[in-house]
């Protein structure tokens, strides 16, 4: 998880939290190290943010502290982002144009480290069902795509054959059979999808592509022929998301 993101997040649980949180337990809860939680801690006191505690004792947050009035976690912009997707299967031009007009107020309203997801075009859902057969936390696929994560899959192809792939993945797609993650796979050389119902395993990997996603997003979509954002342009043919691996 980013910086920014983990001291959102960090905000967020001391202002529900009814009684003080121990840098241990935020530090398990954050998935980081109790020296990180101490270091984020003094950066929010340091912000003006009204947090009372100290190491070893547990920290709270003021009473009175408030967000503005719209603020999301990353999870829940990711959330609005694949429901606006599964309004193209409505048919409804009214709810696609107020579809569009949701999206723009969030990102004016919420930063940019925040609304990410709304600009990123790596998540999509296809037109005609929701796939539910997968074997993956799909929670670790959107976090690697949002991160810029590798990740490790052993996968059995169409073949049978299991292989052991690290991927650097750019976008995931809720399709009608299967979650399908796509990725740039470091052993072919090229862009491959992953049918999650392949999938015997996915792990994220200490090893990132930082500053790669938005440049692969691009030369997939290149790839597809299709306009960033654009999805309606593919209809209901089959999502040509590269080769199956």
């Amino acid at each position: 998880m980013r910086r920014t993101s983990r001291l959102f997040e960090l905000i967020q649980m001391l202002r529900g939290a009814r009684r003080p949180q121990t840098a241990a337990d935020l530090a398990e809860k954050l998935e980081v190290c109790k020296r990180t939680i101490y270091r984020d801690v003094a950066s929010l006191q340091a912000m003006g943010i009204p947090i009372q505690g100290e190491a070893g004792i547990g920290y709270v947050m003021q009473p009175g502290f408030e967000l503005p009035p719209l603020m999301l976690s990353i999870d829940e912009v990711e959330a609005v982002v694949v429901a606006l997707c599964l309004l193209q299967r409505t048919g409804d031009a009214g709810l696609k144009a107020a579809a569009e007009t949701v999206r723009a107020k969030i990102q004016d309203v919420l930063p940019r480290s925040v609304s990410a997801p709304l600009y990123a075009d790596s998540l999509y859902a296809t037109p005609d069902g929701l796939g539910t057969t997968s074997n993956v936390d799909v929670t670790i696929v959107r976090r690697a795509v949002r991160e810029e994560q590798k990740l490790r899959l052993d996968y059995r192809d169409r073949d049978g054959a299991m292989t052991r792939r690290i991927v650097r993945p750019i976008a995931l797609i809720y399709d009608v059979e299967a979650h399908v993650i796509v990725a740039w796979c470091e052993l072919r050389g090229a862009f491959r999808r992953f049918r999650g119902d392949r999938i015997r395993s996915c792990s994220s990997l200490p090893a990132w592509f930082q500053g790669e996603g938005d440049t692969l997003r691009l030369l997939w979509q290149a790839e597809l022929g299709v306009r960033a954002g654009d999805w309606s342009s593919l209809g209901d043919r089959e999502l040509p998301v590269g080769s199956l691996s």
